[in-house]
């Protein structure tokens, strides 16, 4: 029998989107879905891409001493794109936020690509940062309005599937275009694929008009603004904090983690940094594995390369079969999400998780084969494609019309946060570790991933089931 849920369109889905739904791909469906995954592609390509190349940009025109703000800048600037993006969507729907966050990061590929010095470069990437964080979190509202809830575990599996793609030909297509058409053609020519994704979802631009869902919130908050800011401005220090010494290193940190925990109280759902039961625990689970996987990402191929003398394109197929695995736990949770419920999926990705970097970490240690890396991190990667989009599921079951933006925005600043405060507190544990030689360093930053992953593991034991669990 067919819920009413099942035969309907959302109340609020925009008139573009009409006729019986089978699927994410069935003709209601067909086009806005394509459309969003290539949006999603397009951030996920640019930003693989533009790490393989970095170093050759930085060379060429000569801006070695920015290379670092050209990656941490774009990332701390996505925060206050996803806090603007998150009150304009709670405001007015997430059509003007989605349209304004394609077109700036458009703006700053532009820029970019044909910047003649560094400084302009780093200028473009920060524009990129702002629109990619107003896009994704303009992405997640619009899943929860145009899509009933029985089809947000499969829009998610695309969503996954058009961010992992990248870090299987990222690199080599990156590669490839650097050689044959010069640097500039990596932001130049990703233009394309962003406007492409933009003309297929047109129809239900069109027909979608944004109105305001709360008279009280018809001025931007200036409160979660500053706090935006805060957060960027923490990162920013937290990811420097390793070029400090002595005292002057962990009085950075001090102060980092201070305006983060500050900052955050207001971002975040309440009761999110002790991980309360329902919708908190959702965001501080996202916030520990994203942290977790990060942290040690980086450090894979450094480990393959530097310790067992491997070739970086050998190493590299760690990465991918992560990256593969991360596919199929995503395939695997949507294609099987009845089976279990959604808090179940959410604490089988985390043990996977704790598994594969644990693993990892004993690996090191113990001076294993390097076939082990390979074979452990696949459960990391597993792991993240299974609990991942289960966690925005959850987050748009949890959500009303009222908070989806809010709510939105807060899952996509706990994972920008996880992951860029897990990877600069690896990179203090790599350099404190250094001391002892060997695979020891390296050994201490999966343990500390392990760590994070263990308080992920904690944490989803406590997301509940959501709104959609009975949609």
């Amino acid at each position: 029998m067919t819920s009413e849920t099942d035969a309907a369109p959302p109340a609020d889905c925009p008139p573009g989107v009409q006729g019986p739904a089978d699927g994410i791909l069935s003709a209601r469906y067909r086009w806005i879905t394509i459309g969003m995954c290539a949006l999603v592609l397009f951030v996920a390509f640019e930003a693989m891409a533009v790490t393989t190349v970095m170093p050759v940009i930085a060379r060429e025109l000569r801006g070695a001493s920015l290379y670092t703000l050209a990656f941490s800048g774009s990332a701390a600037l996505s925060v206050v794109g996803m806090v603007v993006a998150g009150a304009a969507c709670d405001r007015r729907g997430p059509v003007r936020s989605l349209v304004l966050g394609v077109l700036l990061f458009v703006v700053g590929l532009a820029v970019a690509g044909l910047a003649p010095t560094m400084g302009v470069l780093v200028a473009g990437r920060l524009v990129q940062g702002f629109g990619g964080g107003a896009l994704t979190v303009s992405l997640y509202v619009a899943v929860a309005r145009w899509y009933p809830a029985r089809l947000h575990p499969m829009v998610f599996v695309g969503f996954s599937t058009a961010w992992v793609l990248p870090s299987l030909i990222g690199p080599f297509v990156a590669g490839v275009v650097t050689e044959a058409f010069g640097w500039r053609w990596i932001f130049l020519g990703v233009i394309a694929v962003a406007l492409s994704g933009l003309a297929m979802i047109r129809p239900v631009l069109v027909g979608a008009r944004d109105e305001a869902t709360d008279a009280a919130a018809s001025a931007l908050p200036t409160g979660r603004v500053l706090a935006g800011v805060a957060v960027a401005a923490a990162m920013l220090l937290l990811g420097s904090a390793g070029e400090f010494t002595g005292p002057w290193r962990w009085a950075a940190i001090a102060l980092a983690a201070a305006v983060l925990a500050l900052a955050l109280r207001v971002l975040l759902p309440a009761g999110s940094l002790r991980a309360a039961t329902g919708l908190p625990a959702v965001m501080t689970t996202r916030m520990l594995i994203t942290g977790a996987e990060l942290s040690c990402e980086v450090y894979v191929p450094y480990l393959l390369i530097r310790h067992y003398g491997l070739s970086p394109a050998i190493a590299g197929l760690a990465l991918t079969g992560g990256a593969v695995a991360w596919s199929g736990g995503s395939w695997l949770q949507g294609r099987l999400g009845a089976r279990r419920t959604n808090r179940g999926w959410a604490v089988l990705g985390a043990v996977a998780i704790v598994v594969g970097i644990a693993g990892t970490a004993a690996a090191a240690a113990a001076g294993a084969p390097p076939v082990w890396v390979f074979v452990v991190w696949v459960f990391t990667g597993f792991g993240m494609g299974v609990a991942l989009p289960r966690l925005s599921v959850l987050m748009i079951g949890y959500s009303t019309p009222a908070d989806r933006g809010f709510n939105s925005a807060a899952q996509a600043i706990a994972d920008a946060v996880g992951g860029a405060g897990g990877v600069a507190v690896a990179g203090i544990v790599f350099v404190v570790a250094s001391a002892h030689g060997g695979a020891w360093p390296f050994a201490a930053c999966f343990a500390f991933g392990a760590v994070l992953g263990l308080l992920g593991l904690l944490a989803a034991r406590r997301v509940g089931e959501g709104a959609a669990a009975t949609a």
